[in-house]
C-alpha cells in the first residue's frame, strides 16, 4: 500500500490528463469532468479553485489553449484545423481566447519566438485586472442576468469620446509608479466629470499598459475618437510629465505638453491638463463641472501620497489589498482628518469585504466612513457612492437610489454607478426603461475590460433587459452574441429559449426545448419551475403538476423561499388535480407575498388573488390600477390573456377593454422609450 496521499497538484494534474484525454471532444465540460472525477460540480468547483486559482470552465479552457499553443509550435496544422482539434467549436472564438491568454493571436506564435517565453507565461498574470467595484457587480451579473449594448453595434465612435491610457513610469524607482498611476486616475477622474464626453474606464483600458499596439489600433477596440497618452516620474519634490492627446483614426497628436512642476503643484497641474484635453475636443464644460474638476481632493500633500499609495490595492481587489488599502488611507487621514475621498475609499472597501460574508461584520464602519466622507464633501461622487453602499449592503435600496443618481450627476461617466443602478432596477426595484437605459449608458463605457467569459454575460445582461421592454430581435442579437463569446454560458441557452418564444410564440415548441434543456441538468430549479409554467399556462395541468411537485419538494427539503411568487400558479395546479389542502396551502401563501409586495405588479397579482376567491368587481379594479403602471415586463403582455388563473374574468364585461387598455399602455411606453434612448445618444 503506498504511503503517498494525494495532494491538490496530483489532482490538477489528473484533471488536466482527463481533458486532454477528450481534448477534441468540445461538449467535455464542466459537468462531463465531474463525472469523470466521480465529484460533484460544487466539489469540482473548489478543488480546481483552490488547485489552480480558476474556475473548472476557466481550467478546462486553458488546458485546451495550452495544448493549441503546443500544436501551433510544432507548425503542422493551420489555425482553424488546431482550433477544432482543441475543442473550439469555432475558430474565431478560439482566436480570441487565445489572444487574451497569451497576448497575441494564434497566427504569430511563430513571430513571438525569442521574444517571450511563451511556457512562462502566467495567463492569470496577463488578465485584466478588474477594478472591485465592477468585480462586484459582475458578481451579482452573473448571479442576475445583467447587462448592456445598443440596437446595433456602432459602426463607428461616438465623436466625443476619449480613453486615458495608463502612463508610463520614467524612473527607474519602481515605487514611484503608484504616484503616476495616481497622476493618470485623476486625469481620467477630471474628463469623466464632464457630461459632454464619454470617457472609457480604467478597467477598459488597463490592458494597454504595456501594449505593442498602435493608437488606431487601441481606438478601434475602445471604440473611441480620442486617446490620451503619457508618461512621467517624480523626482525629489519635482514632477516630470509629457502628456498628449491623439485623434484616433489619423495618429494625429492634436495637443502635447511637457511639465516640469513641483509637487505642491499636482492638482493645479491636474486642471491645466483636464482644461487642455476638453478645450482641444471642443467638449463643453459647464460651471458645476469646472468646480468639480478645480475642487482640491485635500491641503495636505502627505495625506493625499497616501491615498495615492492606496488607489493600486485597491483596484487590484484581493481581500489583502483591500485591506493594505485601508491601512493606506487610514494614514491619509492621520494627516488630513478632514479627507473626504480617503474616508469614502475605506466605507467601500469595507463593503467589498463583507459583500460576499453571510456573517456581516462591517455594516456600522461603512455607515460611519461614508457618513464622514458626507460630511466633509457632500457634492463627491465618491461620497454618495460609498453611502449607497451602506444602504444596498442593509437591502434598502430605494434610499441608496438618490445617492447614486445625485453621484451620476457629479461624475456623469462612472461606471461604477451606472452599474450599480442597471442592477437595482433589473432585481431590487424593477422598472424596464431605466434598466435598459443604465444597461445601454454601461456598455459605452467599460465593455472592453471584460474577458470573454464576461463579456458573454454582460451582452447576456442585456438581451435580458432589451427582452423586458419588448425589443425582441435586439434580444435576440446580444443573447447570439453572449454565446459566441462563450458557448458554455450557464443562463444564455434558457434564455435564448424563451426571445424565441417572443418571436415564434409557438408555445408547444417552447415547452419541448426547456424540457430538453433541463434534462441537462436535471438540479436547475430555475428552468424546473418554468417548464411547470409552460404547461400550466397550457392547462395542460398534470404536465403542470409533475414539474410543480418536484419543484415543491425540492423546495421543502432544502428549506428554500424561492419562486414564493409563483404560488398562485401552482395552487390552481394542485387543485384541478385533486389537491385541495395543497392548494389552499399554496393559495395563501401566495396571497400573502403579493399584498406585501412594494413593486409595480402587486395590483396585477391582486387581480389574481380576487378571480381565485370568486371577487371578480374586485379583480377588475386591480387590472385597471395596473394598466396605469409602467415600465413592467414584456412577459406580461405575453402571457396575460392566457393565464388559467383568469379565465374565469373573461365573462366580465369590462375584461376585453381592460386588456386591451393595458396592451396599449405598454406599446405607447415602448414608443416613448425608444425615443427617449435616442434623445439620449444611447441608440
Amino acid at each position: 500500500m503506498s504511503d503517498h496521499l494525494p495532494t491538490e497538484k496530483d489532482f490538477i494534474e489528473q484533471a488536466e490528463a482527463l481533458i486532454l484525454e477528450n481534448v477534441s471532444n468540445e461538449k467535455f465540460g464542466v459537468s462531463e469532468l465531474a463525472e469523470a472525477l466521480y465529484m460533484s460540480r460544487s466539489s469540482l468547483l473548489r478543488k480546481v479553485k483552490k488547485g489552480a486559482g480558476l474556475s473548472p470552465n476557466q481550467f478546462i479552457r486553458e488546458v485546451r489553449l495550452k495544448k493549441g499553443m503546443e500544436m501551433l509550435k510544432e507548425n503542422s496544422f493551420t489555425v482553424s484545423e488546431i482550433s477544432y482539434q482543441v475543442g473550439f467549436g469555432s475558430t474565431s472564438y478560439f482566436i480570441k481566447c487565445f489572444r487574451e491568454n497569451y497576448g497575441y493571436p494564434p497566427g504569430e506564435v511563430g513571430k513571438q519566438k525569442g521574444l517571450i517565453d511563451v511556457e512562462n507565461t502566467d495567463p492569470q498574470h496577463n488578465q485584466l485586472r478588474r477594478p472591485i467595484v465592477g468585480g462586484i457587480i459582475l458578481l451579482l451579473l452573473i448571479v442576475s442576468f445583467s447587462i448592456y449594448y445598443a440596437f446595433t453595434l456602432w459602426e463607428s465612435p461616438i465623436e466625443k469620446s476619449v480613453a486615458v491610457l495608463p502612463f508610463k513610469n520614467e524612473s527607474s524607482d519602481t515605487s514611484n509608479l503608484y504616484f503616476v498611476n495616481g497622476l493618470m486616475e485623476t486625469a481620467l477622474g477630471n474628463l469623466q466629470k464632464v457630461k459632454d464626453l464619454r470617457v472609457v474606464s480604467r478597467t477598459s483600458v488597463e490592458k494597454y499598459r504595456d501594449t505593442q499596439k498602435t493608437s488606431p489600433e487601441i481606438a478601434q477596440e475602445l471604440n473611441v475618437s480620442y486617446l490620451v497618452e503619457g508618461s512621467g516620474q517624480r523626482s525629489g519634490d519635482q514632477i516630470l510629465l509629457n502628456i498628449q492627446l491623439v485623434e484616433a483614426s489619423t495618429d494625429k497628436q492634436l495637443w502635447a505638453a511637457k511639465y516640469n512642476r513641483k509637487v505642491e503643484d499636482v492638482f493645479a497641474l491636474q486642471n491645466e491638463i483636464a482644461g487642455k484635453i476638453t478645450e482641444a475636443i471642443e467638449a463643453v464644460v459647464t460651471l458645476t463641472e469646472l468646480e468639480q474638476i478645480k475642487k482640491k481632493p485635500t491641503e495636505n500633500l502627505v495625506a493625499y501620497d497616501y491615498y495615492l499609495k492606496a488607489l493600486d490595492p485597491f483596484y487590484y481587489g484581493t481581500r489583502d489589498s483591500l485591506i493594505k488599502g485601508i491601512e493606506w488611507c487610514e494614514k491619509a487621514i492621520e494627516h488630513d482628518n478632514q479627507f473626504s475621498l480617503a474616508y469614502a475609499h475605506i466605507a467601500v472597501s469595507y463593503f467589498l469585504l463583507d459583500m460576499d460574508q453571510a456573517e456581516k461584520k462591517y455594516t456600522n464602519l461603512i455607515n460611519i466612513y461614508a457618513d464622514k466622507a458626507l460630511l466633509y464633501d457632500a457634492k463627491s461622487a465618491e461620497s454618495l457612492i460609498s453611502k449607497a453602499m451602506y444602504y444596498m449592503h442593509n437591502r434598502e435600496y430605494r434610499l441608496a437610489l438618490p445617492h447614486l443618481h445625485k453621484a451620476l450627476e457629479y461624475n456623469p461617466n462612472s461606471y461604477a454607478v451606472v452599474q450599480l443602478l442597471s442592477d437595482i432596477y433589473a432585481r431590487h426595484l424593477p422598472n424596464t426603461a431605466k434598466y435598459l437605459e443604465y444597461a445601454l449608458k454601461g456598455i459605452q463605457l467599460d465593455i472592453n475590460a471584460n474577458d470573454s467569459t464576461s463579456k458573454s454575460y454582460v451582452y447576456l445582461h442585456l438581451s435580458n433587459a432589451f427582452l423586458q421592454s419588448g425589443f425582441i430581435d435586439e434580444a435576440l442579437t446580444y443573447v447570439d452574441l453572449s454565446l459566441s463569446y462563450f458557448p458554455e454560458n450557464y443562463f444564455a441557452p434558457y434564455a435564448k429559449i424563451f426571445i424565441e418564444h417572443a418571436k415564434e410564440q409557438n408555445i408547444e415548441q417552447t415547452t419541448e426545448r426547456l424540457v430538453q434543456e433541463w434534462r441537462k441538468d436535471t438540479t436547475r430549479l430555475d428552468i424546473l419551475q418554468e417548464v411547470g409554467r409552460v404547461f400550466y399556462f397550457q392547462e395542460k395541468y398534470d404536465s403542470a403538476y409533475h414539474y410543480y411537485e418536484k419543484l415543491v419538494k425540492r423546495r421543502s427539503e432544502n428549506n428554500l423561499e424561492v419562486f414564493t411568487g409563483e404560488n398562485g400558479k401552482i395552487a390552481l395546479v394542485y387543485e384541478k388535480m385533486g389537491f385541495n389542502e395543497e392548494a389552499s396551502f399554496f393559495f395563501k401563501s401566495y396571497a400573502e407575498f403579493w399584498k406585501k409586495d412594494p413593486s409595480i405588479y402587486k395590483s396585477l397579482n391582486m387581480a389574481n388573488v380576487y378571480t381565485y376567491e370568486g371577487r371578480f368587481d374586485l379583480a377588475i379594479e386591480q387590472l385597471k390600477t395596473f394598466a396605469t403602471e409602467d415600465n413592467y415586463q414584456y412577459w406580461v403582455l405575453l402571457f396575460l390573456k392566457n393565464d388559467p388563473l383568469l379565465k374565469p374574468l373573461k365573462s366580465h364585461p369590462e375584461y376585453e377593454f381592460v386588456l386591451k387598455k393595458i396592451k396599449d399602455h405598454f406599446l405607447e411606453n415602448q414608443v416613448n422609450l425608444k425615443k427617449s434612448l435616442k434623445h439620449k445618444g444611447l441608440i
